[in-house]
C-alpha cells in the first residue's frame, strides 16, 4: 500500500500537521469585567431645563481642586512689591491689583455653532472647524457673576476649549482685560488602586502597570467596522477580523498563546456605515423617490447593515464577550452620553446579553454607554467612540489628539464641550463627564490613526492613552496587555 507520506512532495497531497493535543481544543482566558453606569440616563427623560446647570455643576465639582492647585503655587508670589490675592468670582477682579481667579473657559468664535441661528437648530452641527484664521477668537472667564476677557503672552502655552476649569493670575489692564501671567488647571484625579470594585481579587494579579510577568490575557479594541448594505470593499478583511479574534487564523501555537489570550473584544463605535448618496436606501436629495402618503415605507429603510453586525456578533459571542459602543453613525441617540443600541437592533445575539432575571448584569454581550466606564481585569478603563475629541479637534488647526486627550485628563472632564459645541443632555443633579477618579486606560474610538502613550500625574498616577483607529480605513486592531497595559497594534490582510 502507498503511503501518504511517500507522496507528499510529489503533489498537492500533504499529511496533517502533527500538534500537540492541548492546541486541539483551544480554551478562552476568562474575562474579569465589571460595568459602570457612570453614563446611563434615567428611562423618564426630561428636556424642558436649562443648560447652563451643567457649567454650574463642573465648575462646582472642579474648582476647589484648581484652588488647591493655585493656593500652592501663589499664595507666596510677590510682584513689584504686591502679593497676589485670592478673589472669590470674576467681577470681582479690580484694575492694577495682582490676583488670581478660577472660573470656566468660554471661547467666543465667530465660526463656531450658535442655537441662535435656525440652520444649527435641526441637527448637529457638520462644519469642519471652529477657529478663524483672522484672529477674531477670544478667551472668556466666567462663573455665575460675569465673564471676563483673557489675554496675554502665556496664553499661548496652552490649548483651552469652552467648559474646561482653570485659575488664572494676573491683572486687569485698562481696557477692562485681564493679564494672564500664570495659569493652573486641576490636573489628574485620584487614581483607585487596581481592583478597587471587585468582589474577589485574584492572588497572582496583584502587579502595577510597571510589572511584567508571565504571557497574560489581551483586551482587543477595534472601531469604525462601518458594515454597509450597498459596499463590499472590505468584506475580505471583516471575516479575516472574524477568524483573528475567533482563534481560527494563523498556526495552532499562535491561536493557543496568543489569539485565544484575548479576553474581551471591545467595539468602540461606528459600527455601522454612514449613509452613501450611491445607496438607494439613503436620503440623497437628488435622488426621487415617491413617499408614501400613509403607513411605513419599506423602501427608505436599508436593514443589511444591521444584519450583518448582528451576524457578526452572534458568530463570536459563543466563545468571546463583548462590549459594543455606540458612536456617531450608529442607531443611538445623538446627543451626548449616547445610550446602549437596542437589543431589538440584534435579534440573533441578542440573547447573550443580560438576562431578564438580572437585568442590571452585564451579559456576554454589554451594549452599553459612550462614553462607557468599568473595570477590566482590576483596571479603571474609560472609553468614548471619539465624538468628544473630534469636536475638540475643531477648535485648533493642527491638533495633536493624543495631547488633547491628555488634556481632558488633566482637566478633569471627558467632554468639556458638551453642551456647547457637543450635543448633550441637559443634566440637573450631577455632572457625569466630570472625572471623579483617573482611569488607568482611557481609549477614544474613529480616529483617523493608532496612538499611545503613557501621562503620569503628581500623586503618582499612571494612565495608558490609546487612540484607536477606524478598521474600515486602517484594518487595524489595537490588544491592550492586562498586566502591563502595553498596546500592540496588529495590521489585518486579506490579500494572498
Amino acid at each position: 500500500m502507498v503511503k501518504l507520506e511517500d507522496i507528499a512532495g510529489l503533489g498537492l497531497l500533504q499529511a496533517p500537521p502533527k500538534t500537540d493535543s492541548k492546541n486541539t481544543d483551544l480554551e478562552r482566558a476568562p474575562s474579569n469585567y465589571k460595568s459602570l453606569n457612570t453614563f446611563a440616563l434615567p428611562k423618564a427623560r426630561q428636556y424642558q431645563q436649562q443648560f447652563a446647570d451643567i457649567y454650574f455643576l463642573r465648575l462646582t465639582k472642579i474648582k476647589p481642586a484648581v484652588e488647591q492647585i493655585a493656593h500652592e503655587a501663589w499664595d507666596d508670589t510677590v510682584l513689584g512689591g504686591e502679593n497676589a490675592k485670592k478673589v472669590e468670582r470674576v467681577l470681582d477682579v479690580r484694575q492694577g491689583e495682582l490676583c488670581w481667579v478660577a472660573g470656566t473657559v468660554y471661547m467666543d468664535m465667530p465660526l463656531k455653532p450658535s442655537i441662535l441661528e435656525d440652520r444649527w437648530i435641526s441637527a448637529p452641527t457638520s462644519v469642519g472647524h471652529y477657529y478663524s484664521e483672522d484672529g477674531k477668537d477670544q478667551i472668556m472667564l466666567e462663573d455665575d457673576s460675569g465673564r471676563i476677557r483673557l489675554v496675554g503672552e502665556p496664553l499661548k502655552n496652552y490649548f483651552l476649549v469652552t467648559g474646561c476649569i482653570i485659575a488664572v493670575m494676573g491683572t486687569e489692564n485698562a481696557n477692562g482685560e485681564f493679564e494672564v501671567i500664570d495659569l493652573k488647571f486641576a490636573d489628574l484625579p485620584p487614581q483607585p488602586p487596581r481592583w478597587a470594585l471587585s468582589d474577589k481579587k485574584p492572588k497572582s494579579e496583584d502587579v502595577s502597570m510597571v510589572d511584567v510577568g508571565s504571557p497574560s490575557k489581551k483586551i482587543a479594541i477595534i472601531s469604525g467596522l462601518e458594515f454597509s448594505g450597498f459596499s463590499t470593499a472590505y468584506s475580505a478583511e471583516l471575516k479575516v477580523l472574524r477568524e483573528f479574534l475567533a482563534a481560527q487564523a494563523l498556526d495552532p501555537e499562535t491561536q493557543s498563546n496568543e489569539q485565544s489570550k484575548i479576553s474581551r473584544l471591545i467595539i468602540a463605535g461606528n459600527s455601522i456605515a454612514e449613509a452613501s448618496s450611491s445607496d438607494p436606501h439613503s436620503n440623497n436629495p437628488n435622488t426621487k423617490t415617491h413617499a408614501k402618503k400613509y403607513g411605513y415605507d419599506a423602501s427608505a429603510y436599508n436593514p443589511a447593515p444591521s444584519q450583518l453586525l448582528d451576524s457578526f456578533l452572534n458568530e463570536l459571542l459563543p466563545s468571546l464577550p463583548i462590549t459594543l459602543l455606540p458612536g456617531a453613525n450608529d442607531p443611538a441617540n445623538v446627543s451626548y452620553p449616547q445610550q446602549p443600541i437596542h437589543s431589538a437592533m440584534f435579534p440573533e445575539s441578542r440573547y447573550y446579553g443580560p438576562t431578564p432575571t438580572h437585568p442590571d448584569q452585564a451579559g456576554w454581550l454589554d451594549a452599553t454607554t459612550n462614553p462607557f466606564e468599568s473595570e477590566i481585569e482590576g483596571w479603571r478603563v474609560l472609553g468614548t467612540s471619539g465624538q468628544n475629541l473630534d469636536d475638540i479637534c475643531k477648535y485648533m488647526e493642527d491638533p495633536d489628539r493624543l495631547g488633547l486627550m491628555e488634556a481632558m485628563c488633566r482637566w478633569r472632564c471627558s467632554a468639556p464641550t458638551a453642551p456647547d459645541t457637543l450635543w448633550s443632555y441637559p443634566f440637573q443633579d450631577d455632572e457625569p463627564f466630570v472625572m471623579k477618579e483617573c482611569p488607568h486606560l482611557y481609549f477614544v474610538g474613529s480616529q483617523p490613526k493608532f496612538g499611545s502613550k503613557v501621562i503620569e500625574g503628581p500623586d503618582g498616577q499612571m494612565v495608558r492613552l490609546v487612540l484607536v483607529p477606524k478598521f474600515s480605513e486602517t484594518k487595524e486592531v489595537v490588544l491592550v496587555d492586562t498586566e502591563t497595559l502595553d498596546v500592540r497594534l496588529v495590521r489585518l490582510s486579506a490579500a494572498s
